[in-house]
């Protein structure tokens, strides 16, 4: 009976993570329209953790209730607030996230909801705010982005983005080419 050598390290790492098998290229799976929002704070008072700690602390919450929603949403437990997912970036200047949503509806409907996170975070940071104006600052961006208006490429398997938060697809399915692939769902 032949046994394996084990003077030397298995290099059988399985299909996907094999050395000589590259992963594939990407693009996102079909989406329709959508929303990206960029959202972060500006750091300006760092030695003041105590005024930027409870901001900073507040998008995490925030993002748990979104994915917690989208969870029970999908399991028919929840009404889905248009979430799609998001991305936590960090820059010199201070943390930002970019998020995906289904419409601006959405977004803008889960930002007054009451009973969610946001609205009393907002209503805190104004009151910190008007006592120590300049310490931190907040911002965002809306993008309403029509199907048609999107293209993603996700080399050697990398799924982040868009693909993290609707899934991904063969890069060739929508073209080999960005130009080819911008315009199609």
């Amino acid at each position: 009976m032949d046994r394996p050598s084990t003077d030397r390290p298995s290099t059988d790492r399985g299909p996907d993570t094999s050395p000589d098998r590259r992963p594939p290229n990407l693009t996102h799976a079909e989406v329709d329209d959508l929303v990206v929002f960029h959202i972060g704070m500006t750091i300006r008072a760092p030695w003041r953790p105590d005024l930027w700690g409870p901001v900073a602390a507040a998008m995490p919450r925030m993002l748990a209730e979104l994915h917690r929603n989208r969870a029970a949403a999908a399991r028919g437990e929840a009404e889905d607030l248009g979430f799609l997912g998001a991305d936590t970036l960090l820059g010199a200047k201070g943390p930002w996230v970019v998020q995906y949503w289904r419409s601006t509806e959405h977004l803008y409907a889960y930002a007054r909801m009451s009973t969610a996170e946001h609205l009393p975070a907002w209503k805190a940071f104004n009151r910190a705010a008007r006592k120590h104006p300049g310490a931190v600052g907040i911002w965002h961006e809306t993008y309403a982005v029509p199907a048609e208006g999107i293209e993603t490429f996700y080399g050697n398997g990398a799924e982040v983005g868009l693909a993290k938060a609707v899934g991904s697809a063969p890069l060739t399915s929508r073209g080999r080419t960005a130009a080819q692939r911008l315009g199609t769902r």
